[in-house]
C-alpha cells in the first residue's frame, strides 16, 4: 500500500469525528486491512444471483479473522447487513 494513503488514513484515525466509510474499492480496503487500519467491516447480502462478479477483495496476506458482532434483515428487500469487527482487536 502507498506509505502517503497509510499516513494520511492514520492522521484522521486520530481526529475527533465520526466514523471513515469506505464503500466499494476491494484494492485499498485489503491495503487497508492488510495494515491493520479497519475497526470494523460490514457486509450487505442483496438476495440476487449471479453468475460471476467482482471479489470483495483481492487475495492478499494472511487471512484477517472477523468476530459477529451484530445484523439486520431489511424484510423489504430481503437484504441481510452483517456487522463484523477484527478479533485482533477484540
Amino acid at each position: 500500500m502507498n506509505d502517503d494513503v497509510e499516513r494520511a488514513i492514520s492522521r484522521l484515525r486520530e481526529q475527533p469525528g465520526k466514523d471513515i466509510w469506505l464503500f466499494g474499492g476491494g484494492v485499498l480496503f485489503r491495503s487497508l486491512l492488510d495494515a491493520r487500519l479497519v475497526d470494523a467491516v460490514e457486509v450487505g447480502a442483496i438476495p440476487v444471483l449471479l453468475g460471476e462478479g467482482i471479489p470483495l477483495l483481492p487475495p492478499s496476506g494472511d487471512p484477517i479473522r472477523l468476530r459477529l458482532t451484530g445484523s439486520r434483515v431489511y424484510e423489504k428487500t430481503g437484504t441481510v447487513l452483517l456487522e463484523y469487527a477484527d478479533m485482533s482487536r477484540a
